[in-house]
């Protein structure tokens, strides 16, 4: 069962690097604030049952690169508990990239779902 499980982890690992830009640009936009890192770990932490997000401190870098792209923009605030906190927010350029993300998305699970299911193409 070792065996077995393994694939499935290191599946999913590769699996997690090519959606969690996608993720987390959705949370985001669909946000009616801003959000920090750990907000937004912990909404898909309950959203997602652990699935596709595996460390919370992963997330920081694609939350940089998303940044750096123009696609989100950050501040940082104080906060009243802690170190100070980055916030994020959807930038309108992350907005129309997240609807051609989303069409692709959906044209690549479509695919795969009929390559899966033994479909014709």
């Amino acid at each position: 069962m070792d065996g077995i499980d393994s694939y499935r982890k290191k599946f999913e690992r590769e699996l997690s690097a090519g959606t969690v830009s996608l993720v987390l640009l959705s949370v985001l936009v669909n946000s009616s604030e801003p959000l920090y890192g750990y907000q937004i770990a912990k909404q898909l932490e309950k959203n997602g049952d652990g699935v596709l997000i595996g460390k919370q401190s992963a997330l920081y870098p694609v939350l940089r690169n998303l940044c750096a792209a123009g696609l989100l923009d950050s501040e940082v605030e104080p906060s009243i508990t802690g170190p100070p906190r980055r916030y994020y927010r959807a930038t309108e350029l992350g907005r129309a990239v997240l609807r051609e993300w989303e069409a692709a998305w959906t044209a690549t699970r479509m695919f795969v779902d009929t390559v899966i299911k033994g479909q014709k193409l």
